[in-house]
């Protein structure tokens, strides 16, 4: 997987993550490390554009979630993964939409993916680069 990042001035700085290829069990940790290096350089409004994400794994659901603590500053233990990740993703996702990171163009697979996990109560999603920044 490839990741071109780009960072955007809206309301406030928002970095746009966008990933190229699966997010899955041989690549999620990849995308959680660029989010540890982001959030070290000052990162704390995220948007990842799934436009060109063709499978997302439950790994994929993992490394999303961890994004969120990220961006929101928890330590991120790498050992919640797993079926503890799994847990706490179920038990995030029903407390409603966080405000850290925000899901753009994701395909329809991906999107019924996030669906069936119920993260899409989770992230709020977006079809247009401009709103999903300006939504922070």
């Amino acid at each position: 997987m490839d990741i071109n990042i780009e960072t955007v001035q809206g309301n406030t700085s928002v970095t746009i993550l966008h990933p190229h290829g699966r997010i899955d069990g041989s690549n999620y940790q990849v995308l959680i490390d660029q989010g540890n290096r982001l959030y070290q350089a000052g990162t704390r409004h995220l948007v990842i554009d799934l436009a060109d994400v063709s499978f997302l794994s439950s790994a994929g659901l993992v490394a999303l979630h961890k994004l969120v603590l990220i961006m929101s500053g928890q330590k991120v233990e790498e050992q919640q993964d797993g079926w503890h990740a799994l847990g706490a993703i179920e038990h995030d996702a029903e407390a409603g939409p966080q405000g850290f990171v925000k899901l753009l163009n994701p395909q329809p697979k991906v999107a019924n993916t996030l669906q069936m996990a119920g993260m899409d109560a989770f992230f709020e999603t977006f079809t247009d680069t401009a709103a999903a920044v300006a939504s922070f």
